[in-house]
């Protein structure tokens, strides 16, 4: 489809995205009102509409409850870096997550037992409704929420071990190969998938971010002889992230 034939509302969009991102229209600016837009471009006032929800879609425009539409500042994105595991230094829940050196966070946890649901037991290679141990994590970095974390570990692995509970006893706090070395189990590979989808309500409003944008998904699990010992998925808001994987030539 040639530029020309595209609808009125995106052509409306698209020449106020460029302005927004050649700086015309900087950060914290309020967006043309309706009529404004209508005036300017000769369109109606459902072409105009329409090209506001296309920008607020894209996370460009953020509506002010009786004030207007204001263009947002775009944060930049900061690297997830993705190392696999490290046998030195600094090796709790948050590193395990982060592995650049330069960033300090902090997280909070919750831990529950619950039934293993279809896709957990797929990726544990256990039973639908069998026990699982999920741990749900907020990281923090420089005190503003990073990323959030969903883990569930095998109760028929953990149960009645020490370290059934993640952040209790006395690994609390360490990481998954850590924990399992405890009760003799040696990890010796994790694998990772990375997705994107629409944020939920829940973890945008746990992020600070805006409903429905994009969160990027790191779904991850650690093996021991080939047998799955945590599964868990890493979500963060695309655009404040970008994953970056930092592997080894042996």
């Amino acid at each position: 489809m040639a530029f020309g034939d595209q609808p009125a509302y995106l052509r409306v969009a698209g020449d106020l995205r460029q302005k927004i991102v050649a700086g015309e229209l900087p950060p914290h600016t309020r967006l043309p009102s309706q009529a404004r837009i209508r005036e300017q471009y000769g369109v109606s006032d459902t072409v105009a509409l329409e090209a506001r929800k296309v920008l607020m879609a894209e996370g460009l425009v953020e509506g002010r409850s009786g004030s207007g539409t204001y263009v947002r500042e775009q944060p930049v994105p900061r690297a997830l870096v993705r190392t696999g595991y490290r046998s030195v230094g600094d090796s709790t829940p948050f590193r395990q997550e982060q592995a650049d050196d330069r960033v300090k966070g902090t997280w909070e946890s919750r831990s529950e037992q619950v039934a293993a649901g279809a896709d957990v037991a797929r990726r544990l290679r256990i039973a639908v409704g069998d026990r699982v141990m999920r741990t749900g994590y907020l990281f923090r970095a420089a005190g503003e929420p990073a990323m959030l974390s969903t883990s569930w570990e095998p109760l028929a692995v953990t149960g009645r071990t020490p370290v059934m509970l993640p952040e209790e006893g006395p690994l609390a706090g360490k990481g998954v190969v850590e924990r399992m070395a405890a009760i003799d189990l040696i990890v010796d590979n994790v694998t990772e998938e990375v997705s994107a989808r629409p944020g939920l309500a829940e973890e945008a409003l746990a992020l600070g971010g805006v409903p429905g944008h994009c969160v990027l998904v790191v779904s991850r699990t650690y093996l021991a002889g080939g047998c799955p010992v945590e599964t868990a998925d890493i979500v963060m808001l695309a655009e404040r992230h970008r994953v970056a994987y930092h592997l080894p030539v042996k």
